[in-house]
């Protein structure tokens, strides 16, 4: 068995022979908690080790490293690109952090919406739970309509987009239809072949740079020293004021990027041996993703000026991707379609994942008494359909796209939840600082947790800071050039999530629940529930396979 496998299966043990102190209070039957449903749970653990790994890949890795860097670098340079998505992977380690510590020590559905009912006040679970829902499945139709534009770039007949809709959207909703199992599965390949590809694309890109291209032009660093390693905004005639204004809408785009590291601990309720499992996940699979980005980041700084006018291209599809670009500056001209058909399944990947977070959290809302309670129902397999049906139906939006009078209004859909998404992580941060400060008051050793960072509870402050910090500056660039509509889609979101939380805490009489209210044991599954022995790897292939997924 190798160090960390072994380092892993210790810590569960730890986990398992530590005796947890009885909380002071027991809140089993009281109706602002809901924990007395948890026997209503019937999702069942089908996802193994490696589904979990290739899911948070899965999640992260996407249209915004292959598509979306590219105006990133125009927008602020090599090293202001480097320095925004640099920032941007702290914040996005902090919140994994927070919400995989508090999923390995409680594993079940409902996942951070029900922590923050939990551990901070029902009025923010509810709040959060529908935020998130809306999030996700606004999202599916715009990833399907992704998907069909990137299917554009062979097939240039309008009369088609329809057609590639309905395919794409009856194939997505029956992938999750099908089983967590198959959802498993398609997202492990679909994770192959982005980590293919963007390992590919890395190894080509510092060849081109050495000079192994077809036309064997040494590059080096010569794009940092001309046109120089920042660019601006062009907001504002101070240059350096510009510049730095250039770094902050990168820092947006970039944390656009990274949502969707959170998944793994969504899936835990689903998940084989989830406290060991989701502890693996998150100790690699964060940093492969903050590698594959840093250093997408620097080699496409490397490889393509910012002033590059092919970086102005807005098409959606492989010919505005900054790896293609350099492809093509260097005569290589095969990469646009290999590219174009691994971002379709990436965009394809995204939308169902889409769907799998928001039918599973719409699920964990209705299990605490905060959405229609039919939507608990499940199959025999263990598979919320009415959850996963009404989510699907969000799909169809993207028919909205073929006419251009209702994109727009479906474009403004989209932008709201943009702000909604960094709402997610500020409450998966604040929910942890809550979280953190009632297990200390209640005299529980959180370092024996199956999952603990030694550097919290600082770590989420810094996650709470930024993310707060996004939201506010998700839009300012409207203030340059202010028109209604952009102030709307940029900042409505966050009155609404205000809204949310005011009403539901009006209604229901809701109160912030003090360190020593707060209860870590009812309906939380016992390690002997969740966990078997790991069984060691029989051969050189299973070893190998450990330390991969």
């Amino acid at each position: 068995m190798s160090d960390p496998e072994k380092k892993d299966v210790d810590s569960v043990e730890k986990f398992v022979r530590s005796a947890a102190p009885t909380p002071t209070r027991q809140h089993g039957s009281n109706p602002n908690y809901h924990f007395d449903a948890h026997d209503l749970d019937r999702v069942q653990r089908r996802l193994k080790q490696r589904h979990v790994q290739m899911i948070a890949i899965a999640g992260t890795i996407g249209t915004g490293l292959f598509l979306g860097s590219g105006h990133a670098l125009q927008g602020a340079g090599p090293l202001g690109a480097l320095i925004a998505y640099g920032l941007v992977a702290t914040v996005a380690y902090a919140s994994l952090c927070s919400i995989a510590e508090m999923t390995t020590h409680a594993p079940i559905s409902g996942t951070f919406p029900h922590y923050a009912a939990r551990w901070v006040d029902p009025a923010l679970g509810f709040t959060v739970g529908w935020n998130y829902f809306y999030v996700n499945a606004i999202s599916t139709p715009s990833e399907v309509s992704a998907a069909v534009i990137l299917l554009t770039f062979w097939d240039t007949n309008t009369s088609h987009v329809a057609i590639y809709t309905a395919v794409i959207v009856v194939l997505m909703c029956c992938i999750n239809i099908f089983g967590v199992r198959w959802f498993g599965e398609s997202e492990f390949a679909f994770s192959i072949i982005k980590i293919c590809l963007i390992i590919g694309l890395l190894i080509a890109g510092l060849v081109i740079d050495l000079g192994g291209g077809p036309k064997k032009d040494r590059i080096g660093f010569r794009f940092w020293k001309h046109p120089g390693p920042l660019a601006g905004a062009g907001l504002v005639s101070n240059i350096h004021t510009d510049r730095f204004l250039g770094i902050v809408t990168v820092l947006v785009q970039a944390a656009f990027s990274f949502q969707g590291v959170e998944l793994v601990a969504i899936a835990a309720s689903e998940t084989e041996n989830p406290r060991r499992n989701i502890a693996k996940a998150v100790r690699r699979v964060f940093w492969r993703i903050f590698i594959f980005y840093i250093l997408g980041i620097l080699m496409i700084g490397m490889l393509v000026s910012y002033s590059d006018d092919a970086l102005l291209t807005n098409t959606g599809t492989a010919a505005q991707s900054p790896f293609v670009i350099a492809m093509d500056r260097a005569g290589v001209k095969v990469l646009p379609h290999i590219i174009n058909a691994a971002v379709f399944t990436s965009a394809f990947s995204a939308g169902s994942s889409y769907v799998y977070c928001a039918s599973r959290i719409l699920y964990g809302l209705a299990l605490r008494g905060q959405a229609p309670r039919i939507l608990t129902r499940c199959t025999k397999s263990g598979l919320p359909l009415y959850s996963v049906a009404i989510t699907s139906a969000f799909a169809f939006l993207s028919f909205m796209t073929v006419s251009s009078g209702s994109s727009t209004v479906f474009n403004w859909f989209v932008n709201l939840s943009t702000t909604a998404g960094f709402a997610s992580w500020f409450s998966m941060n604040l929910t942890y600082i809550f979280f953190h400060r009632g297990m200390k008051a209640q005299g529980f050793d959180m370092t024996k947790n199956a999952y603990h960072n030694p550097w919290q509870p600082y770590v989420a402050y810094w996650g709470t800071f930024w993310t707060f910090l996004f939201m506010l500056i998700v839009g300012f660039n409207v203030f340059f050039n202010f028109t209604a509509a952009d102030f709307l889609t940029n900042y409505l979101n966050i009155p609404i999530f205000v809204g949310l939380y005011i009403g539901y805490k009006v209604v229901k009489r809701t109160r912030i629940w003090k360190p020593e209210e707060m209860d870590f044991v009812t309906g939380i599954p016992t390690l002997e529930e969740t966990e078997t022995p790991e069984k060691p790897p029989r051969n050189v292939w299973e070893r190998i396979a450990g330390i991969m997924f």
